[in-house]
């Protein structure tokens, strides 16, 4: 008997279904639970105490958020509630890139990092595209450790509020996860 071939495409959708497969706990586990966690990140962008600063761009441009190819660091508090002297959790500590050449979207890559309460040790990790322009951003949490840990889900970041001369700023971030 001959042996059979079969053509390069074949071979490709064989190959990309045996991958595709889940792999043991990538399988829906009934015991798995949706959390949903909401937190306020303080946010100041100038002055001595600066949560997100610039640290690099293009030549010949200003670095800002609009300014294509712009990356900030940013470390912001994260606090139970609204205010200031409610109780701080953790940081959210990242990268911000403008992304978009018209400015509108900002690549964000975030750990919320808690120091405090029963997460104390454990991150969440944060990743996507910020549409910078409205005021309900979704981005997709990729992970976690500690507590946290194989979270899947989504975090929506809400300009609560922004005061322009103090350049000061609080988002709710509510976590939604499946852990």
């Amino acid at each position: 008997m001959a042996p059979t071939f079969i053509s390069f495409t074949t071979f490709l959708l064989i190959i990309s279904i045996m991958v595709a497969q889940p792999k043991g706990d990538e399988v829906y586990n009934p015991n798995q639970s949706q959390t949903t966690l909401v937190f306020y990140l303080h946010d100041v962008t100038t002055g001595p105490n600066a949560t997100v600063a610039p640290v690099i761009g293009l030549t010949g441009k200003v670095w800002s958020y609009t300014s294509f190819g712009t990356i900030f660091v940013v470390d912001d508090p994260v606090h139970l509630s609204p205010s200031i002297s409610s109780t701080q959790v953790g940081r959210a500590q990242g990268i911000l890139t403008a992304s978009a050449i018209d400015g509108s979207n900002v690549n964000v890559v975030i750990s919320v990092v808690f120091n405090n309460l029963q997460y104390s040790g454990s991150t969440i990790e944060i990743q996507g595209v910020s549409r910078q322009r409205e005021n309900y951003r979704e981005l997709s949490v990729v992970s976690g450790t500690g507590k946290f840990r194989y979270a899947r889900g989504f975090a929506s970041f809400e300009t609560s509020f922004y005061d322009a001369a103090t350049t000061r700023s609080i988002i709710r971030l509510t976590l939604n996860m499946i852990l």
